[in-house]
């Protein structure tokens, strides 16, 4: 999905860059995706060895000498062989069932594989579709690497970060970092709940100073944000007239109500801005590259910082944001003096690929601090919890193997397929997805089939015939809407559950296995009104047209209640006859010893 393609704006962040790890909420992980042992950058960040990655391979990048931290020398690539939908799985605080979380990774090419072609793939975040890198990349982004980040909330004990594969391509990774936040941070007025979006970040400034931040310098920021310069984004043709300029000013005293809950953004942030001095008519103007079609969360960073305004008034601005006129801005009326005052604003359904933001002088010159932009991602629905665990069993048990890719959430994101071989459909009410097929034939498994198949309630359809899987038949198997069921050519062993006796199904086919016992004639039924069953090639079924009939006392589950009560009461009257013969063998030898005498010739 291209309109969440992020190229732009990452080519912006070139290199550098860790996280601090002194945050309200104490909970920071870094990972060197690649790396194989621990390090400590020059920001005296720990990273972690690769770890909590579901398959690939790792690499080194063609020229490490043009990397400046250990991290950015290394990466994990998913070549296909290790199916199409790869992840981490990063692991979140024990206590608290869930939070807010900053997630940054560094992504870089640098022809590692010798190619000299940049991958295509996409990228998620529990279940949302958030990235997607298209191929060839810029050059300066694929050679130097590039970093990203968003915002996003979960109540999951682990963060599925998941990587798509496009065609064969294989999608790379250079590190990642999460980060635990104000759960409170950046709030706007948009329909629903905020926890059912994403922020993704596609362009972050501080006016008047060089790029800075965790990574980039000894600032710090709790949330671990890198800000840019406002020159990136500032239009050089700014229409500034009568002889007015460009002018960056800087605090001389402390900004208060800086790196305060939720958003804890830095002081330094307020400490530096842009104006236009001068006399007439004064503009600053940026353009920030967007996605079409999507919505924006713009986040305004102002302080008064010229000790020449003291009052309100004095310094008096509209803020223009692609044509529209969002507000008029007094910052000194607002807050006073050396107060940082932050405003947000969203653009909704933009037609075009750029976002203007024009700042357009009233009385004095406009001023600036920073500017946020974030794109707005709905959240995706995802699978039924209970279904996810299930199907997660079952990928253990069925020992379903790396080439087909079960990572992640087994349905989402929709933009993507399903776990290979599975097929999903949302919920009536569209608030989750489910599980409706599942065709794994002839895909060389061995295993069982785990008894928590029985949760995937909406399963309509199961082949997993041609393989080499045994055990018994789980209990709870076609107990709901199953109608398709084929466990042909196994190693299938045991009784048929009742559940199979389900009136929903019209196909079952179970030839070519171990089983035994009576069928029931519920089952067998299914071939008399219109479907189709196949009991054939298991000898140790009996009791209907086409198999043999079963022993007497025999029943579906083996032996009958019935006979195993007479073979109780035949092992009873044997028992009863051997203790009487061995009773009467002895009273007999003891009559015998007791009218025992001598012969009368010896008396």
């Amino acid at each position: 999905m291209s309109r969440f393609s992020l190229i732009f704006f990452l080519s912006l962040l070139l290199h550098y860059s860790s996280l601090s790890l002194s945050i309200p909420f104490n909970y920071s992980l870094h990972i060197d995706c690649g790396g194989h042992v621990n390090s400590t950058d020059a920001f005296h960040t720990t990273w972690l060895s690769d770890r909590f990655h579901s398959g690939g391979a790792t690499s080194v990048v063609s020229e490490p000498l043009h990397f400046h931290h250990q991290q950015e020398k290394t990466l994990r690539y998913f070549p296909i062989s290790s199916g199409k939908k790869n992840c981490y799985s990063i692991p979140t605080p024990a206590a608290g069932g869930g939070g807010r979380y900053s997630l940054r990774t560094f992504t870089v090419y640098d022809n590692f594989d010798g190619k000299s072609h940049s991958p295509s793939f996409d990228v998620s975040v529990e279940g949302t579709l958030v990235f997607s890198w298209q191929s060839p990349w810029p050059e300066s982004v694929s050679r130097s690497g590039a970093y990203s980040d968003l915002f996003f909330y979960s109540n999951d004990s682990v963060v599925n970060l998941c990587f798509y594969s496009i065609a064969t391509d294989s999608p790379v990774i250079g590190s990642l970092e999460l980060t635990q936040i104000d759960p409170n941070s950046y709030p706007y007025n948009y329909p629903k709940n905020s926890t059912n979006y994403i922020l993704v970040n596609y362009g972050r400034f501080s006016s008047g100073s060089d790029q800075w931040g965790p990574g980039f310098t000894n600032d710090t920021d709790f949330f671990g944000r890198s800000w840019q310069s406002d020159a990136e984004f500032r239009l050089p043709s700014v229409s500034i007239t009568n002889g007015a300029t460009i002018k960056a000013i800087s605090a001389i005293k402390n900004i208060l109500n800086a790196e305060k809950s939720p958003n804890y953004f830095p002081e330094k942030l307020y400490q530096t801005a842009i104006t236009a001095s001068g006399n007439g008519g004064r503009v600053l103007e940026y353009e920030l590259p967007v996605d079409a079609k999507m919505d924006y969360l713009l986040v305004f960073h102002f302080a008064e910082i010229d000790v020449s305004v003291t009052k309100a008034g004095q310094r008096v601005f509209d803020v223009i944001v692609n044509g529209d006129n969002a507000s008029r801005i007094d910052v000194y009326k607002e807050v006073g003096g050396f107060y940082a005052y932050d405003w947000s604003y969203v653009v909704k359904n933009l037609s075009s690929t750029t976002l203007s933001v024009r700042l357009e002088s009233v009385v004095g010159a406009p001023v600036i601090c920073g500017l946020e932009n974030y794109a707005i991602v709905p959240v995706d629905l995802k699978t039924v919890p209970e279904q996810a665990i299930a199907m997660r069993a079952l990928k253990a048990s069925l020992h379903v193997p790396d080439r087909m890719g079960w990572n992640g959430d087994p349905c989402a994101p929709t933009a993507w397929d399903a776990w290979e071989g599975v097929t999903c459909h949302p919920t009536k009410d569209e608030s989750n997805l489910v599980v409706s097929q599942i065709d794994l034939g002839s895909q060389g498994l061995k295993g069982y089939v785990s008894d928590q198949i029985g949760f995937l309630t909406n399963l309509v359809s199961l082949n997993l015939s041609s393989n080499s899987l045994g055990g018994n038949i789980p209990s709870g198997l076609g107990r709901n809407s199953l109608v398709k069921l084929d466990l042909s050519n196994n190693k299938f062993t045991g009784f048929l559950p009742d559940s199979l006796t389900s009136s929903s199904l019209q196909l079952v086919l179970l030839n070519g296995n171990l089983l035994e016992g009576q069928v029931p004639d519920e089952l067998y039924s299914i071939g008399v009104h219109g479907g189709a069953i196949d009991l054939s090639g298991n000898k140790g079924l009996c009791g209907v047209p086409s198999l043999p009939d079963c022993p007497l006392f025999w029943d579906k589950n083996g032996l009958s209640t019935g006979g195993k009560i007479g073979i109780g009461l035949s092992c009873l009257v044997i028992i009863c006859a051997l203790v009487f013969g061995i009773y009467y063998i002895c009273v007999k030898r003891r009559h015998n010893e007791y009218d025992f005498g001598l012969p009368h010739e010896l008396m």
